[in-house]
């Protein structure tokens, strides 16, 4: 069943994004402009000033050492680009130093996702409808049901599905949707090249951690993240685009203020209320795995260096991966990513 393949697909790719919007580019497939570079420089320049007040906010590659332990961590992307080539010879060399390769899902946690939703969708759509239609105006669910037969779901399914699902499917832009079932991402990069050094792969989270990752939010929290969703939908190949040039150039804290500026601008929307709505998706999506990470981590550097690979956004912030460890007495320090 088509639905079912490029479901498999999308709940595959939630457990290894650390936030919806946050995806790779494959030029050849989708082709965009880059909408921060558009903006007025004054937005330009308010956007950075509020990305880079948080801690550790700008670089992908960086060094944790605690006494005799070495940690060190990667933000990624989970679908291909080009530039992921002469990004992996960079961290090539740091591979090798590691005795374990942790990342937020591995090939064992991806089959065990995928057995479990062919066994039991119910985690992602109810049968007896998830009223979603009703959460929305007609122009809304219109827009909607658009959008989603786009990525080959009908609407007699579209209002089955769970809130969250829908969420995570309109993250992923129609001319991507190919990209996204090929799995050439940089995590799947670190994991081959792990596999043929005989270095162990490990999960940072169970193989179900992306089921639970909206209990958390509320109905109305939901579907805010659908309307948000579909602000950008006409421009998807553009924030796709804009994303991936956001992380080439390390950073990737700069994409969280701009979709707070996106969102900021629907119909009603306050900078209180747009900003306390982060808040909540960010310690759903991103917070709470951190701090579950970070047992994780200190028991494989138990075994020696380590090489942890996971998305971007969750290496900065006051609640962030490398915060969270140099609260534990880690000195991190970035490392060139160019």
């Amino acid at each position: 069943m088509k639905f079912r393949s490029i479901a498999r697909q999308a709940v595959g790719l939630v457990a290894g994004m650390g936030f919806g919007m946050f995806f790779a580019t494959a030029q050849a497939q989708c082709v965009g402009e880059n909408l921060i570079d558009a903006l007025p420089a004054s937005d330009r320049q308010t956007l950075l000033a509020a990305a880079h007040a948080q801690p550790n906010a700008t670089g992908n590659l960086w060094q944790a050492t605690r006494g005799n332990e070495t940690l060190f961590l990667s933000g990624t992307f989970h679908l291909d680009d080009p530039r992921h080539d002469a990004l992996m010879q960079r961290l090539l060399p740091y591979l090798a130093q590691s005795r374990t390769l942790l990342v937020e899902a591995g090939p064992k946690e991806e089959a065990e996702l995928q057995q479990k939703l062919a066994k039991d969708p119910a985690a992602m759509m109810d049968m007896a409808g998830s009223g979603l239609q009703h959460m929305l105006s007609p122009e809304e669910w219109t827009q909607l049901t658009d959008a989603l037969l786009q990525r080959g779901i009908p609407s007699t399914i579209a209002e089955k599905l769970r809130p969250w699902f829908v969420s995570m499917m309109l993250a992923i832009p129609p001319c991507a949707l190919q990209l996204a079932a090929q799995g050439g991402g940089l995590d799947k990069r670190l994991i081959a090249a792990a596999t043929e050094r005989t270095i162990p792969v490990t999960a940072l989270e169970p193989f179900d951690t992306a089921l639970g990752l909206f209990d958390g939010l509320s109905a109305d929290e939901q579907i805010l993240m659908i309307r948000n969703a579909l602000l950008v939908e006409q421009q998807s190949a553009d924030f796709l685009a804009t994303t991936a040039d956001a992380f080439f150039a390390g950073e990737s804290r700069l994409i969280w203020e701009f979709s707070r500026l996106i969102a900021n601008q629907a119909p009603g929307a306050t900078p209180e209320k747009t900003d306390a709505d982060f808040a909540q998706t960010e310690t759903a999506l991103m917070v709470d795995r951190n701090i579950a990470w970070i047992p994780r981590i200190e028991a494989a550097l138990q075994d020696g260096p380590a090489f942890a690979a996971f998305g971007a956004l969750h290496l900065s912030g006051k609640d962030g991966v490398l915060a969270l460890l140099t609260a534990r007495g880690f000195a991190v320090t970035p490392l060139p990513d160019q």
